[in-house]
């Protein structure tokens, strides 16, 4: 779970880079896709902590 939630955290902040260097609405799209991979990659690594926690 950690390891998942590392990598969607690293591709969603690579993501918003490249998203600023995109023009209109492309650099948007790449931005939404961005956000929730970096949401999920969070939520991934507070469910590894508290699944660490119960064992």
């Amino acid at each position: 779970m950690k390891i998942f939630g590392i990598v969607l955290i690293a591709l969603g902040g690579i993501g918003i880079i490249l998203g600023g260097m995109m023009f209109g609405d492309i650099g948007l799209a790449a931005w939404v896709g961005a956000v929730p991979a970096i949401v999920s990659g969070v939520g991934f690594l507070k469910l590894d902590k508290i699944l660490s926690e119960r064992r």
